[in-house]
């Protein structure tokens, strides 16, 4: 080949990764109405159903999804509303709200941070574009204000009036807004309004239902989508293959049937499946699973163009490193002593809370039998590196100290498993021998 023609192939190569890294990458990171809905299908269906009836018909409705987070409740809306606007009359009529009870995204622009009722209304005039009709007026209350933002929208009857849609994301911050003045008023305007209008809220709250004053629950109409992960392993592999597919029109169709048959390979390869698994058994938040491709997808350059096994397995490591685990690295060997000493007496009695003292003649035990690898530290010092792992928290006191209580005795937790601090020990450099013996050994030294 060709000086000149393998500078092409290395362009062509170029632009090919800088496509994938930035299609890839959006998808990962924002909640766009792409792939495939896995499990939701009854929820889909039901949501669609319900905003068809706002948006075709006239009705005004109120739901709430809830779903533990990274369940896809903003994805579930996304795709709903994907759908709705790909009919004409809803395309051509609708108009959104999105208000956020949580944080603002620089990214999304109509995404504001709601801190109270007066800032969500003016976010509310702002995305139905009022403002030059609102101008200095001055509204007596905040139904009086709404009221007048509807009526602004208004023309003719029910049925020709621009219909409203409301999505409140994290919805429960809502609830703690002054008197749920928002809320009331969205809801009351849902059931009189002569504009149609519905109000969906997101949460991850299973009782919030309960957090809603008596005036509030009575305007709602109590319609609730629950979202529960309850897909299995098999359709978790799905979904991990559909997040890294190339759909559409790429503008280099070879490159895609080769980077899609490259994904269909990774996801039947035992290495990856074993990965998937154990993120899957820790998590099935698809967030995680997007933050593991995005760790792997990293790795994708000119001279490394396809995700292999060895990029999700190096992935997984940096994923699930455990922060405790990397404490424990950077304490010293009496510490380290110190740790061991409470890991056996959680062996001994059986995960029974210990004090200090119980600890201290432990590591004593120790120290008599291994005089020549450890030094006697005096005991104020070793104190003095119990408090230490006390402020690193990876000990906690099971009750809070009083003045008169002796710091000796008071009754603590050890916050490592055996598993993290044996994983710990094996990267701890310079850990004298005798040490490690000791962590390792069935029974404590008597």
């Amino acid at each position: 080949m060709s000086k000149r023609k393998a500078k092409e192939s290395s362009g062509t190569n170029a632009e090919c990764i800088s496509q994938v890294q930035k299609i890839l990458r959006e998808r990962f990171c924002h909640h766009h109405a792409t792939g495939k809905l896995f499990g939701l299908e009854h929820q889909h269906r039901n949501l669609l159903e319900l905003l068809k009836r706002t948006t075709v018909h006239g009705e005004s409705n109120s739901a709430l999804i809830i779903g533990p987070r990274g369940s896809g409740k903003t994805v579930l809306i996304n795709h709903v509303l994907k759908e709705l606007k790909l009919m004409r009359q809803v395309r051509e009529n609708l108009l959104e709200v999105h208000l956020n009870g949580k944080y603002s995204s620089i990214l999304e622009v109509l995404w504001l941070l709601q801190t109270n009722d007066k800032v969500a209304l003016k976010e509310i005039t702002r995305q139905l574009h009022l403002e030059n009709v609102v101008g200095d007026k001055v509204f007596g209350s905040f139904a009086e204000n709404l009221a007048f933002l509807l009526e602004a929208l208004r023309k003719g009857d029910r049925t020709s009036s621009c219909p409203v849609l409301f999505i409140l994301e994290e919805f429960d911050l809502f609830v703690h807004h002054k008197n749920q003045t928002l809320l009331y008023n969205l809801f009351d305007i849902s059931q009189s309004a002569q504009t149609p209008v519905t109000i969906i809220g997101l949460t991850c709250r299973q009782d919030i239902l309960e957090l809603l004053e008596k005036r509030v629950k009575s305007r709602f109409s109590h319609r609730q989508i629950y979202l529960t992960n309850a897909f299995d392993f098999k359709q978790y592999l799905k979904i991990f293959k559909e997040q890294l597919y190339l759909r559409g029109k790429f503008p280099d169709e070879s490159f895609a049937q080769q980077w899609n048959n490259s994904v269909q390979c990774l996801s039947e390869d035992k290495t990856v499946q074993d990965v998937l698994q154990n993120l899957f058994d820790y998590t099935k938040d698809l967030r995680s699973l997007n933050l593991l491709l995005m760790v792997a997808l990293s790795n994708v350059t000119v001279h490394h163009p396809l995700i292999t096994p060895l990029d999700l397995q190096e992935a997984s490591k940096q994923y699930r490193t455990d922060s405790k685990a990397n404490i424990v690295h950077g304490l010293s060997v009496l510490e380290i002593c110190l740790i061991i000493a409470m890991k056996h007496l959680n062996d001994v009695y059986e995960g029974e809370p210990f004090n200090f003292q119980m600890v201290y003649n432990e590591f004593q035990k120790f120290v008599q039998r291994k005089a020549h690898c450890i030094h006697n530290f005096e005991k104020p010092v070793v104190m003095k590196a119990f408090e230490h792992l006390l402020q690193l928290e990876l000990v906690k006191p099971l009750e809070r100290p009083s003045a008169r209580a002796q710091r000796e005795y008071l009754l603590m937790k050890l916050l490592l498993d055996n598993n993290q601090i044996m994983d710990a020990l094996q990267v701890y450099p310079n850990c004298p021998t005798d040490v490690k013996q000791w962590a390792a050994s069935s029974l404590s030294w008597l």
